[in-house]
């Protein structure tokens, strides 16, 4: 049983979409070709190159080693992993049909297969950091064995999905062969990716448990809020208050709650936020889980919107980044970032 990243696009934006399906696609504009009646793999390429007149030959034959597998050996029982760009998860799951091709879908759905996804996605932080740096290879689709991962990943699930421990990695690669296939994993890694994700190790060390409430209170003081941040312990259903204006005695009032473990937010648990702003008088209300917030939480809050946001961890980051040159300097030197310019690539 092989391992396949398949991604759910540039930034996470079809996840949704390949989760409530229960199908991974192919996600190539202008791709409406039947992959099952190429032969070659060069048909493959010159189908991309009219799609895209301009492009290198390297570029085509880097689409192409994405594309063909998807068609010519993914095969039914191999599992998915598909990192999600919006929560910190993993969503896994298996190939539970053949190839298909529906020439009249929706650009650019016209290539999928079935899955079967585990019915709660994976943290992230229950895979060890060697693992994630495959999951972050540069590319859309392509086998996983760097590591030897596919051996790793099935005692995880045969672990109930547990945290390995350093002697099973040492364990489980002792024995591991540089062999590998050209297409596995001999490709950029995404370095937005890493970097993020040694923020966030850095995060989870500096900012454990009621900490990540400090690190929340003052991402909104630089924003210009004033802030009440509750002692440790109960906290009586808000972590922070925060208000806008002269001494936060403006028209906006904010009820935060902060979750830091690895766990996914039900729904029942945000309700009890809307329950602290009548009790705070506050006039909206801000949920923060650093696990990130079950499926189902976000599409029934909307009706919600101009009184609840959600941060995730994804949230958090971009405030983080957005508002890091205002923070105070001890929360600076706990979490000394610096900002670096590198070659975005389209490829």
């Amino acid at each position: 049983m092989s391992i396949w990243l398949i991604r759910a696009g540039s930034q996470g934006q079809f996840e949704q979409k390949f989760i409530n399906e229960n199908r991974v696609y192919v996600t190539w504009d202008g791709l409406n070709s039947d992959l099952t009646k190429m032969r070659e793999r060069q048909e493959l390429i010159d189908a991309l190159s009219i799609n895209d007149p301009d492009a290198k030959p390297k570029k085509l034959m880097n689409h192409a080693s994405q594309v063909w597998p998807f068609a010519h050996a993914i095969n039914m029982g191999d599992r998915v992993i598909l990192p999600s760009k919006i929560q910190p998860v993993i969503y896994i799951g298996k190939i539970t049909s053949n190839y298909n091709f529906d020439k009249n879908g929706t650009d650019p759905f016209f290539h999928w297969r079935s899955v079967e996804w585990l019915p709660d996605p994976i943290p992230r932080g229950n895979f060890s950091q060697d693992l994630l740096y495959s999951f972050g290879a540069f590319m859309t689709i392509c086998r996983i064995q760097r590591n030897n991962a596919e051996e790793r990943i099935n005692a995880m699930e045969a672990n109930g999905w547990k945290a390995e421990t350093q002697r099973q990695i040492i364990n489980q690669t002792v024995n591991y062969s540089s062999n590998q296939d050209a297409n596995d994993e001999e490709v950029e890694i995404d370095l937005e990716e890493l970097g993020h994700s040694q923020i966030i190790k850095l995060i989870e060390a500096k900012f454990r448990g009621h900490n990540l409430t400090r690190l929340v209170s003052a991402i909104l003081t630089a924003q210009g809020y004033t802030c009440w941040q509750s002692p440790e312990g109960a906290d009586g259903g808000a972590d922070i208050l925060a208000g806008d204006g002269p001494m936060g005695f403006g028209a906006q009032r904010i009820c935060v709650e902060v979750k830091s473990g690895d766990g996914l937010v039900d729904r029942p648990t945000v309700d009890k936020l809307m329950g602290a702003m009548t009790k705070f008088n506050a006039t909206q209300g801000l949920f923060v889980a650093w696990g990130g917030f079950k499926g189902n939480v976000q599409k029934e809050l909307a009706s919600s919107f101009f009184r609840v946001r959600l941060w995730t961890q994804h949230d958090l980051l971009e405030q983080l980044f957005m508002f890091y040159d205002k923070l105070e300097e001890d929360i600076k030197a706990e979490l000394p970032l610096k900002r670096i310019w590198t070659v975005a690539s389209a490829d």
